[in-house]
């Protein structure tokens, strides 16, 4: 990344349209900012495939599991401006298109005709397990850079992210149960 960060200096002349002032190191600016658009790339990939689960659900619970899935690909969508966001804060640069997200993204991508309610349930459960990971290898790397507010911004999300995974746990075992 071609990333030229610069702390407050008032007495520069203008930045360039991109430079945003910062009083992180530019070795962490580039580490940090690598690691959020990861898990804003794996954020999008996983709103995606939630809502691909969302529109493809049947059987039994249907309605429960459409409503779950709905209001989980909302949580997971309602993180990505935040990062995108945290990552320009710290003078960084984020994801620019689907390609982008498709290049850094380490969910992978579900698109088969059909997947059992029961199965789509685990594999969303897995993923989030997977970014509540990524999520907190991220927040050491804060922690060492002294980024007190990447830090706090991920302790956030990590919680939403095991809620959603407890929600996916217990619904899959209501539906393991349905196919006994």
């Amino acid at each position: 990344m071609n990333n030229k960060v610069r702390a407050f200096d008032t007495r520069r002349k203008a930045a360039p349209a991109l430079d945003t002032p910062t009083d992180l190191p530019d070795a962490a600016v580039r580490e940090l900012s690598a690691r959020l658009n990861e898990i804003l790339a794996d954020a999008f990939a996983l709103f995606l495939k939630t809502k691909n689960f969302h529109w493809h659900v049947s059987g039994p619970h249907f309605r429960d599991y459409h409503l779950l899935l709905d209001e989980q690909s909302e949580q997971i969508l309602g993180t990505t401006d935040e990062i995108a966001e945290r990552v320009r804060k710290i003078g960084g640069t984020t994801l620019r298109s689907v390609g982008h997200v498709s290049k850094l993204q380490t969910i992978r991508d579900n698109d088969e005709n059909f997947v059992a309610a029961h199965d789509m349930l685990r594999e969303l459960m897995n993923d989030n397990k997977h970014i509540a990971a990524s999520m907190r290898e991220c927040h050491e790397l804060a922690e060492k850079h002294e980024d007190a507010a990447t830090a706090g911004l991920l302790e956030n999300f990590i919680d939403g992210t095991e809620k959603r995974t407890w929600f996916l746990f217990e619904a899959s075992r209501a539906a393991e149960r349905s196919r006994d």
